[in-house]
């Protein structure tokens, strides 16, 4: 894997990145100085593990696009996908089988690079729905990993939530585990963090792993030490997932942005702590030499 020192067979694996890989801020902060746009993801793709794909919810890349992304991807590395919204917002899993295929067909290009197909459904989607959601699992295209988020609240709790897990369990799809606690553990600091709290679902985080590819996100606040203190939360739970065999990956979100990348990084570096057989990521001065490892690090660093 080339955002690793080379991978021993049957070692854990705990892949972590952000909500992109294209945020110009990270030019001379995380990414070499100088990077040209449209460039960002040689260098994010061995810097970090995973993406979200959070660009193909809003209107599907052209072929040329998908083509230019499997040639940058360095080796190992994985995208995790949102499904367009027009399958789950607008026809709301309806009559979409012929989207999903399509989809697929554009994706089937960047290959094992694919880490998994999300559908991220509304907050009025409902117990009610399940019917539908259920049916279209069993229809849904075999050879991709396939993850549902949700964000109705009777799906956190007694029946609701019992029968949306037997549902995806049935099906080998994975619950995506969205954890916005520390968004909401304070009031927000900045313009960017008081938009990104009214727009982030309030809903409790749960921990259980559905598979065998676990899939978290965690939604940080606008300041650092809340973020960290919030993903502090997950190193034993992940830990524990890798004892077990499976092979979880772990997204940070923040309101800019700006420390996503590092906070990823250490989140791995912490894991790694508890399970010595994880390997590292590869040193960040190999990748962007001119970048110092303390020039990016917050304030808060000790945190973790």
């Amino acid at each position: 894997m080339a955002a690793t020192e080379p991978r021993v067979a049957g070692s854990p694996t705990l892949r972590v990145g952000c909500p992109m890989w294209a945020h110009r801020p990270w030019v001379g902060r995380f990414l070499p100085p100088g990077t040209p746009t449209g460039s960002e993801l040689s260098i994010y793709s061995r810097l970090l593990t995973a993406v979200e794909g959070n660009t193909t919810f809003y209107a599907s890349p052209i072929p040329s696009t998908v083509a230019k992304w499997a040639e940058q991807a360095a080796p190992g590395f994985e995208f995790v996908f949102k499904v367009p919204q027009i399958v789950t917002h607008e026809r709301r899993l309806r009559d979409v089988d012929d989207l999903i295929a399509a989809f697929c067909e554009l994706m089937a290009p960047l290959g094992d690079r694919v880490g998994g197909l999300t559908l991220q459904l509304p907050a009025s989607f409902a117990p009610t729905d399940l019917g539908v959601l259920g049916g279209l699992l069993r229809r849904l295209p075999g050879g991709w990993r396939w993850s549902v988020e949700v964000r109705h609240p009777q799906f956190f709790d007694g029946p609701a939530r019992d029968a949306l897990d037997r549902i995806l369990s049935r099906a080998g799809v994975e619950r995506v585990l969205l954890d916005s606690r520390p968004l909401f553990a304070q009031s927000p600091l900045t313009d960017i963090g008081r938009l990104t709290y009214s727009r982030k679902p309030r809903i409790p985080a749960l921990t259980r792993a559905l598979t065998d590819r676990p899939i978290v996100r965690v939604i940080g606040s606008d300041d650092p030490a809340v973020t960290a203190v919030g993903l502090a939360r997950w190193p034993e739970i992940v830990a524990a997932w890798l004892e077990e065999g499976r092979s979880p990956t772990v997204f940070v979100h923040t309101p800019d942005n700006l420390d996503s990348p590092w906070l990823a990084r250490r989140f791995h570096e912490t894991v790694g702590r508890l399970m010595p057989a994880l390997l590292p990521l590869a040193p960040m001065e190999a990748l962007a030499p001119t970048i110092r490892p303390e020039s990016v690090e917050p304030a808060q660093g000790s945190l973790f």
